[in-house]
C-alpha cells in the first residue's frame, strides 16, 4: 500500500456515526482529537503506558495510542465527552471524581475515569485492591490515587 494510501473508516463516537478516510498508520487517538474535535482524549505517553489516552470501544476501555482507526471501523467510542447523560447529567464515576477531588491537574482525569466505567461494569463492589489493580494501567502523576479510590467505591455504591 503506497504511503498516500486512505482506507475508510466509520466509527460511531459519543453517540454520533463518523465515516472518513485516513491513513492506514493513523491512531485512534490522533482521529479523535485531529478529525473529530474529542481533545477530552489526552495525548499522554504514545507508548500505552501512561493510560491517558483511555476510551471505551465496544464497551471495554482501551489506549487508543494503541489502535488504529482502522481498526476502530464499525466500533462504538466514547469518550470522556460522551460519558455524561443527554441532559449533561454527570455520569456517577464522573460526579464521584469531582464530589471527592480525585484529580488534581486534570490530565489523567479521563482516562482514570474510563477506566473505573470499565472496572465496575465487571466488578460492581471492588475492594480496594480490586479498584487499584483495574486502574494500575492508568498513571497519576499528582493524587497518590487514595481519592481516587474513594472516588471509584463512592461510584460503586451509588451505581448499585
Amino acid at each position: 500500500m503506497s504511503p498516500s494510501a486512505r482506507v475508510p473508516v466509520s466509527v460511531e463516537v459519543d453517540g454520533s456515526r463518523y465515516a472518513d478516510d485516513v491513513e492506514p498508520r493513523t491512531l485512534l487517538v490522533h482521529h479523535l482529537r485531529e478529525r473529530l474535535g474529542k481533545v477530552g482524549t489526552v495525548v499522554g505517553c504514545d507508548t500505552s503506558n501512561c493510560g491517558s489516552c483511555t476510551v471505551l470501544m465496544n464497551g471495554r476501555s482501551v489506549k487508543s495510542c494503541s489502535v488504529l482507526a482502522a481498526q476502530a471501523d464499525g466500533a462504538s467510542v466514547t469518550t470522556i465527552e460522551g460519558l455524561a447523560g443527554d441532559g449533561g447529567e454527570l455520569h456517577p464515576v464522573q460526579r464521584a471524581f469531582h464530589e471527592l477531588h480525585a484529580l488534581q491537574c486534570g490530565f489523567c482525569t479521563p482516562g482514570m475515569i474510563l477506566s473505573a466505567v470499565d472496572l465496575l461494569r465487571d466488578n460492581a463492589d471492588p475492594s480496594e485492591e480490586e479498584i487499584r489493580e483495574g486502574l494500575s494501567g492508568n498513571l497519576c502523576r499528582c493524587t497518590g490515587y487514595q481519592n481516587i479510590v474513594r472516588a471509584v467505591q463512592a461510584a460503586a455504591k451509588a451505581m448499585a
